[in-house]
């Protein structure tokens, strides 16, 4: 167990690192012509021996001003790969936020009725293991967020067996510019 911590604190330490400096511009090679851009500086890492995908769902409302946590998404395998090789979207990463601003008028949607404005927070760094997320991001709408979140491996895979349910398979701290909520606590859904 001890060794545990310690390995999550590790992961948590490098990504705290690896988010702090951008990679170096390209600039004038010994021979005149302009060097190729470095390898993109250490922020993204994953380490899981199972398969956590799925959508994290607040028990509650967990809310900063006007916005509304509406989930924690995690990808499969291959969306890690991608995105830690490179191929990257605008609109889609193997971790991610959504939120929901409480203040916009509801809509119907083919899931059911939803908040008609939402922001997706994508990360700037990310560490994720069989035990822990530990996530950063920026968005226009909320700046900077991070969540730091213990997953409990023997509550999700019962999770996984029920398609879902009220059982409490993650829990964490959320910080949006500079409000933090304490014992942000989830459930998990495996979605459509």
């Amino acid at each position: 167990m001890h060794i545990r911590h310690l390995t999550v604190a590790a992961v948590f330490a490098a990504l705290a690192l690896a988010s702090c400096d951008k990679p170096a511009e390209p600039g004038p090679s010994a021979t005149g012509g302009t060097e190729a851009p470095a390898t993109p500086a250490p922020g993204f890492a994953h380490a899981m021996t199972s398969d956590m995908s799925g959508y994290y769902m607040p028990v509650g409302d967990v809310a900063v001003g006007k916005w509304r946590l509406n989930h924690l998404f995690v990808g499969q395998s291959t969306d890690f790969q991608s995105w830690e090789g490179g191929s990257r979207s605008a609109t889609f990463a193997p971790v991610m936020l959504q939120f929901d601003d409480a203040t916009s008028p509801m809509v119907e949607t083919e899931l059911g009725e939803t908040r008609s404005v939402t922001a997706r927070v994508l990360p700037t760094s990310y560490a994720v293991s069989d035990t822990a997320v530990a996530f950063s991001g920026q968005s226009a709408e909320l700046g900077r967020v991070t969540f730091e979140g213990r997953l409990d491996p023997g509550a999700l895979a019962t999770a996984k067996r029920n398609l879902g349910g009220d059982g409490v398979v993650m829990t964490g701290r959320l910080r949006v510019g500079d409000q933090t909520v304490e014992g942000v606590r989830m459930t998990w859904w495996m979605g459509d």
